[in-house]
């Protein structure tokens, strides 16, 4: 009986979890003349027009590539730079540690909205404007923290013996965060950078602000140039929706048991 009400629980969660992206799915199928419908049924026929509208007549493709460059140039500076930092301040003696990871944490409080402006005068006076390298840049300053308190409290869980056996047996202590603690720390890197690659994909208010062409633009944003003066596509927007989601499914597939070995380390003490 318990397990009855233990799945039961779950496919509701499940159920409620999903249905938005189910919702949004029947409606990329759905032909235009029955998007209007009231109350809203299921499709009498699927219809792929939708998808063909959005992959023929907007650049998506290449907006989506777009969002691929700036998310995967983040993921890799937030991850190199962070785990630097956390391994300085999981294993080395530096002195205000408790300090350090707080102004770090400080920084991640700041409202996007608050250093937009000074941001855009900085990428504008850098010859950035409506460039992929100003919005990784951006993204990585605003993900290192995140990074930075992921990877620290991972490197915490690895044992201060091996760190100490490596310097014995003569590495240096960069030596030793690349040969032993970087290859241990792969489930935490994999989940940090699973965590700060989709924060990059999502991010709308500055892909609006430092960009104005599809040579940068991102998927939130064009997404949202989507409705017209008089009309809304809710197909087309439906269709799109469905389709950049697909890269990120996908690579939660690929990576799903670092994520979750990742994202539990140290959750249950031994």
């Amino acid at each position: 009986m318990k397990r009855v009400w233990l799945y039961g629980g779950l496919a509701v969660v499940a159920f409620y979890s999903l249905a938005p992206l189910l919702w949004q799915f029947v409606t990329s199928l759905t032909p235009e003349h029955e998007l209007t419908t009231l109350p809203p049924l299921l499709p009498t026929r699927a219809s792929t027009a939708h998808y063909l509208a959005v992959l023929g007549d907007h650049p998506l493709a290449r907006i989506i590539a777009n969002s691929l460059i700036v998310a995967a140039g983040t993921t890799a500076l937030a991850l190199a730079a962070g785990s630097l930092a956390a391994f300085a301040l999981a294993k080395l003696p530096v002195r205000g540690k408790a300090l350090i990871l707080l102004a770090v944490l400080a920084t991640s409080m700041f409202p996007p909205i608050a250093t937009v402006s000074p941001l855009y005068l900085l990428i504008v006076g850098l010859g950035l404007r409506d460039t992929l390298l100003a919005l990784v840049l951006v993204y990585t300053s605003f993900s290192l923290p995140l990074a930075i308190w992921l990877l620290t409290a991972f490197l915490h869980q690895i044992p201060d013996e091996l760190y100490r056996a490596a310097r014995v047996d003569g590495c240096t202590p960069l030596q030793a965060f690349r040969r032993v603690l970087l290859p241990l720390s792969v489930p935490g890197l994999v989940a940090t950078g699973l965590l700060v690659f989709i924060a990059a994909w999502n991010e709308f208010l500055y892909a609006l602000t430092f960009t104005s062409t599809t040579a940068s633009r991102t998927v939130p944003v064009e997404i949202a140039q989507f409705p017209g003066l008089h009309e809304v596509p809710w197909g087309e927007i439906a269709a799109a929706t469905i389709t950049v989601i697909i890269p990120l499914v996908v690579i939660a597939f690929l990576f799903q048991r670092r994520i979750v070995a990742g994202l539990t380390t140290g959750a249950v003490k031994e």
